[in-house]
């Protein structure tokens, strides 16, 4: 086996992946997703129309810490810490809340309801900052799809505050069921077996 090609990930056989797009679903990246700024990614679509896609990377904390400068710092989701929300924009800052808002980009997944923080957000129960986002043209993201890159799966509650974002792709895997359970089995660097 050539090692400096990418893991075949697509489908696994006898897996229902969603393929259907949409604002407060994940993509999980697949073991063939290698680009380092989405390696092992779970994002969280914030957007998704005809202009394109948005969304945070949930499982990349940047490892700086506490941020008690920033607004709603009572209300941060453990571990208290700026997360690396994707390569678009590093140096702008996103907070992702749970509250009663009102939100800029507000979603619900199942009874959480979830926004950007914006000017006007008043009420808070929980937050996480976020440098950055993760961003596709019209089309690209649907490509990446189709091209095995990513599975899009439905978001739980848990997901957008996990207090283990190092263990987040795997739970999202497991979660599953089936095949993609033995997928999160897999080793970080496969080609190191």
């Amino acid at each position: 086996m050539d090692r400096t090609q990418p893991i075949s990930a697509a489908r696994p056989a006898g897996v229902a992946v969603l393929t259907d797009l949409a604002a407060g679903k994940l993509l999980v990246a697949t073991p063939s997703l290698l680009d380092p700024n989405f390696r092992r990614t779970i994002v969280l679509l914030l957007e998704h129309d005809a202009e394109g896609s948005m969304g945070l990377v949930l499982n990349r904390p940047a490892g700086v810490g506490n941020v008690d400068e920033m607004p709603f710092a009572h209300a941060q989701a453990p571990p208290v810490d700026v997360f690396v929300g994707g390569p678009v924009l590093p140096e702008h800052g996103i907070g992702l809340a749970a509250g009663a808002g009102p939100f800029d980009m507000a979603l619900t997944i199942g009874e959480l309801h979830l926004g950007l923080v914006g000017a006007d957000t008043l009420d808070v129960d929980r937050v996480r900052y976020f440098a950055g986002h993760a961003g596709w043209s019209p089309g690209q993201l649907e490509a990446e799809v189709d091209e095995a890159a990513w599975w899009v799966v439905d978001a739980a509650p848990g997901d957008p505050f996990t207090d283990d974002p190092a263990g987040l792709w795997r739970a999202v895997l497991r979660r599953q069921g089936g095949a993609l359970t033995i997928v999160a089995t897999l080793p970080a660097q496969p080609e190191l077996n």
